[in-house]
């Protein structure tokens, strides 16, 4: 499970290559073991044929062959228009994805008001690049996370950039690099160095996460093992893996600093709304300050102490965006933003309330006419009665 970075490459799948030669075979089999007599019928009618063909050839104009059908390339064949369907890793009990990426293209659709669903797919798909997150819209796949937002902002006529100046795009640009192509290093270092740490700090379910009856012992074991391996040798290939603890520690707490400082007191970097820098700022600094308060981390830490406006910045973030958050990391739910269907015994049970509403709404009102009824009998007699005593006294 690659967390820090878009380029897990995803194992091959489908038919195995014996059953497709066994196929082949048979088909082969097939085209040779045609009787005689059809052989030599099919041998004294070609020349015939060639030449019937070649007359009609002649006779007719040429016309394109229709084009093959387009399979679908996929894996939500059942899409509605213009819903765009989020594969990402899933949810945790403390952050919504542990992938800042993934955190990076939710947070960017709901901010924009962009219909969406994620898809709940067990970490079994990657992208034709092999990464996540990707969407599907529309019967196609997007990939890479920079890539997904200037596509669908262009489809959809979103930009958060839109009132910046150029020089400030710059700085933007500028930023998101250094976020995303240093800060995000720092990060992953940590997370291979520390992959215990990882598991505890976000209450990480992995049997959850991954669909499986496998006991968690044994899927942290696994974890542990193939994540750090994996983790260690793309951190030492970017370049970070080679320093010291103390020293990478340092890199990120100087990228925080200029983040810290570029923000100031302003709500959002270039003002008071967000944009895309705001967006790649917070999806990174989450998967920082939302953990275990008692997990051991130089750079929270640090954050918090330095760097207040950087967590308040987060904050606001989180509740414009995430009013849901506590919801999704209660229930670990893909989708607490959509409306659920109502559940069957719920309707059920609605029914039954509120006709045992009506039936003692209706026996209410069979008591009131009855009451009625009885006074009207009882005036009815006093007026007789008093009917009666005037005679008498005539």
């Amino acid at each position: 499970m690659t967390m820090a970075t878009e380029t897990e490459n995803n194992a091959p799948s489908g038919e195995t290559k014996d059953i497709k030669d066994v196929k082949e075979i048979k088909e082969a089999l097939k085209d040779e073991t045609l009787d005689n007599k059809q052989q030599q019928e099919e041998t004294k009618d070609a020349s015939t044929k060639e030449v019937e063909k070649k007359d009609e050839a002649a006779a007719q104009p040429e016309t394109p062959a229709p084009a093959p059908a387009k399979a679908s390339s996929v894996h939500k064949t059942n899409f509605e228009k213009d819903i765009v369907y989020l594969y990402q890793f899933p949810r945790t009990p403390l952050l919504p994805s542990l992938s800042p990426y993934c955190l990076k293209v939710e947070t960017w659709l709901r901010i924009n008001g962009i219909k969406y669903e994620n898809v709940d797919h067990k970490v079994k798909f990657r992208s034709k690049k092999g990464q996540l997150p990707f969407v599907e819209l529309n019967g196609e796949e997007i990939a890479d996370s920079a890539i997904i937002l200037k596509e669908l902002g262009q489809k959809f006529g979103k930009d958060l950039d839109a009132g910046l100046t150029p020089e400030q795009r710059n700085i933007s640009h500028a930023m998101i690099s250094m976020i995303e192509n240093h800060f995000v290093w720092v990060v992953c270092w940590w997370r291979t160095k520390n992959p215990d740490l990882v598991l505890k700090g976000f209450k990480v379910n992995l049997q959850h996460a991954l669909g499986t009856r496998i006991p968690n012992g044994i899927l942290n074991f696994f974890f542990k093992f193939t994540f750090s391996r994996k983790g260690v040798r793309k951190v030492k290939a970017q370049g970070m893996g080679v320093h010291t603890a103390e020293e990478v520690a340092q890199f990120g707490c100087d990228d925080l600093k200029v983040l810290s400082d570029m923000l100031a007191d302003k709500p959002f970097f270039f003002g008071d709304e967000p944009t895309t820098l705001d967006v790649v700022a917070f999806s990174q600094l989450a998967q920082v300050l939302y953990m275990e308060k008692d997990t051991p981390y130089t750079l929270r830490d640090y954050m918090q102490e330095s760097c207040a406006n950087l967590v308040g910045h987060c904050s606001r973030m989180k509740e414009r965006c995430f009013p849901d958050w506590d919801d999704i990391c209660s229930t670990l739910d893909l989708n607490t933003h959509l409306p659920k269907p109502v559940k069957q015994e719920e309707k059920e049970n609605k029914e039954e309330a509120k006709e045992t509403k009506e039936s003692k709404e209706e026996k209410e009102g069979d008591k009131e006419k009855a009451d009625k009824e009885e006074k009207d009998v009882e005036k009815d007699k006093e007026v007789d009665e008093n009917k009666d005593k005037e005679k008498d006294g005539k």
